[in-house]
């Protein structure tokens, strides 16, 4: 016997071996060497180099660690959707539905009282406090916010998680803008920003979930009853002394399952039934039968520990701040959008108003011809000339007349959310603000210190790190998700039977005769709920389940593709600090020469409305023509045109550096609490900003050339 279960063991050895030859000989020919300043996958971020260094070698300048989006759980809801119905109050409350509130469909009293006589005077403060209250973008990622509560939700009690897009929402018309739009995911993808799940415009990481299933935590309660009237018919009445045996079963189970974080699962059966048989060979009827079982199962191997079954809960945590870091970043974006759109507003507010002036001149000019065609001395051509001048300025100033018009509506669907009212929908926008040239103290900052300003506060950088922290949970799980299932048991149960004497069981089958009463012992219900719970039947025992899979190979692909789905995640890490680096200094460039191409537009501007003024009154005195002061009409339209452009090039670049370096709430002192609520308590204050000025009449000639403001 010995002999043969040596052969056993041997012949199982040799099988293992030959299915473990192919992969062992794969590692060995493709060795991966270890070196000192190779990163574990599994250590915590706090301790990965990857995630605040720039550079990933020793000893060169290390970036700042992201600055998480405080305080945790933005939005104060009167619903916590991290916490579950409770049965203390109301025993049906877990199993009723959660009413979310409906959504502010209608504008905020705050954009009826900026409409006067017709008119809407809009100051940047006011579209940006608009836009934080009514803006569609912010209201629907404000909505994720809950969303990422549920997640955590479901993970307290086990479950798997749904994610939660966390891509910004771009859909208010005009201002997009060109920063960084990718995300921390696998595979340098670029169609999220740092996501947490399969969500819209969300990160997708295949692996973000596997391994072991935890156990169920909610406790689950269960039960059948059941009534059955069974009749029978019999091939033989040897067994129940009749040929159609007739029975009533009442059923009556119940039972109870739990699982823990440990991975221990719970299981606890209680079953009765009572039956009435015409069976003469049956002790009882009615008969009763009780029985109970207590059963405890614990994964020893896969599936075994706190990390493991917690790591949904841990991840959910994770998720919720990146959506918080994704809300941020919506503002910003949203903010800066609104500023944009706010600008090419006042573009084509003085654009509109530059095509006026143009209009009133060549019209004044176009006049002067007539009345000098009248007394004789000017040609009829030139009359030609100055007409053909004024409808080519009409036609201009329709044009920008439109687009003046178009702005506005932009304007207005940026900050409201409802423009069924005629009286708004009609009203013209009048921008309040224009930018003024004085120096950011950003432009005086050395680039270094911007770039580490942008790395702290980047919200995408926060993202790619936290969603590297999920990646590194993945890794563990994969990792127990390698080894064999190994679940120990033990149980402990109780049966009893009982019931009353059968009146139709016989003694005497020759016969027939009846049992006397009491040949029976007649047992209540009592005493078999008592023989089932006092040990006196007691069904109790021990065990393992052992599941080995013998190549393992899905385990196996799963794990290698976790860790290489992290090192896509480093080297997206790697990217962003790269691409921040780039367009934090590009933009540090873009706004001096924007000022100075401002100050040179200026100066443009003035030469041609100074040369304008000295053509007009030569011809008033008969020294030029209409020709030249057309031309010079001309001059000064296309130097109106360049110094607009000029300056909205300026005022919007101004607030994209703000956007890069995420400093735009602070700057504008906007509290994100309120921002997530939808309640802004106080304006923001915007610096930087001045009132319109009236165009001023052209400056007298100097002898020197003017220097230009610093």
């Amino acid at each position: 016997m010995r002999l043969r279960d040596m052969q056993a063991a041997a012949t199982v050895g040799l099988l293992l071996m030959s299915v473990s030859t192919e992969p062992v000989m794969a590692q060995q020919a493709n060795p991966q060497p270890q070196t000192q300043t190779q990163t574990n996958p599994t250590a915590p971020a706090a301790q990965q180099s990857v995630v605040t260094d720039t550079t990933g070698t020793p000893g060169l300048p290390q970036a700042p660690q992201p600055k998480p989006t405080e305080p945790l759980f933005l939005r104060d809801t009167a619903v916590d959707y991290t916490k579950p119905k409770s049965h203390f109050r109301n025993p049906i409350a877990p199993y009723t539905s959660i009413n979310v509130p409906q959504v502010r469909l209608g504008n905020t009293p705050q954009l009826d009282q900026l409409l006067r006589d017709g008119k809407i005077y809009l100051s940047l403060a006011d579209a940006v406090t608009l836009a934080l209250t009514n803006n569609y973008d912010i209201e629907i990622a404000r909505i994720n916010l809950d969303i990422a509560d549920t997640d955590l939700l479901r993970a307290k009690a086990g479950g798997s998680l749904r994610g939660v897009s966390t891509g910004l929402v771009q859909n208010t018309l005009g201002g997009s803008t060109s920063t960084i739009t990718g995300g921390g995911g696998p595979g340098a993808t670029s169609s999220g920003i740092g996501g947490v799940g399969a969500g819209a415009s969300g990160i997708v990481l295949s692996t973000n979930g596997g391994g072991p299933a935890p156990a169920s935590l909610d406790p689950v309660f269960t039960g059948n009853l059941q009534y059955e009237n069974l009749s029978q018919q019999q091939t033989t009445t040897f067994i129940t002394g009749t040929d159609t045996l007739k029975q009533n079963t009442g059923t009556y189970n119940f039972g109870y399952q739990q699982g823990f974080m440990t991975g221990t699962q719970f299981n606890f059966t209680f079953n009765n039934n009572r039956t009435t048989t015409n069976s003469i060979r049956s002790n009882y009827s009615p008969q009763l039968n009780s029985q109970f079982q207590a059963k405890v199962t614990q994964h020893l191997l896969q599936g075994f520990g706190l990390g493991v079954n917690r790591r949904f809960i841990l991840q959910a945590k994770n998720d919720r701040r990146i959506t918080d870091s994704a809300f941020r970043q919506q503002l910003l974006s949203t903010i800066t959008q609104i500023e944009n759109i706010y600008w090419g507003l006042v573009s084509a507010y003085e654009d509109e108003q530059a095509k006026e002036r143009a209009l009133a001149q060549s019209t004044q000019l176009a006049a002067d011809n007539r009345r000098q065609l009248e007394i004789g001395t000017l040609a009829p051509l030139d009359i030609v000339n100055s007409d053909a001048a004024v409808a080519t300025d009409k036609q201009a100033l329709v044009a920008s007349q439109t687009n003046l018009e178009y702005q506005q509506l932009l304007m207005k669907q940026a900050i409201a959310r409802n423009l069924n009212d005629p009286q708004l929908s009609s009203a013209p926008v009048i921008p309040t603000d224009r930018v003024a040239l004085d120096r950011l103290p950003e432009e005086d900052t050395p680039t270094e210190d911007l770039v580490r300003q942008a790395y702290a506060n980047n919200p995408q950088i926060e993202q790619a790190a936290l969603n590297m922290k999920n990646n590194e949970i993945t890794i563990k799980a994969f990792k127990n998700g390698l080894l064999p299932t190994v679940d120990a048991y033990a149980f402990y149960g109780g049966s009893a039977l009982g019931g009353a004497q059968n009146p139709v069981l016989q003694c005497d089958f020759t016969t027939g005769a009846p049992c006397p009463p009491g040949t029976v012992a007649n047992t209540g219900l009592n005493d078999v709920f008592g023989n089932t719970f006092n040990g006196k039947y007691p069904d109790k025992g021990v065990g393992v389940n052992i599941s080995i899979p013998l190549r393992n190979r899905i385990a196996q692909a799963d794990q290698a593709r976790s860790q290489m789905e992290y090192r896509q995640s480093q080297m997206r890490l790697q990217q962003l600090y790269t691409q921040v680096r780039i367009q934090v200094i590009n933009q540090q460039y873009a706004l001096t020469n924007d000022r100075a191409q401002v100050q040179a537009a200026q100066a443009s501007h003035d030469y041609a409305a100074q040369s304008l003024d000295a053509e007009q009154k030569k011809y008033r005195l008969g020294a030029s023509t209409t020709a030249l002061v057309l031309q010079q009409q001309r001059n000064l339209a296309a130097a109106d045109n360049t110094l607009i452009s000029a300056t909205a090039a300026y005022a919007k670049d101004r607030v994209l550096l703000g956007q890069l370096l995420s400093n735009l709430l602070d700057k504008y002192d906007i509290n994100i609490v309120d921002a997530a609520t939808g309640s802004v308590s106080h304006p923001p204050t915007i610096p930087g900003l001045t009132a319109p000025k009236a165009p001023e009449p052209p400056k007298p000639i100097s002898a020197g050339p003017t220097t230009p403001q610093q």
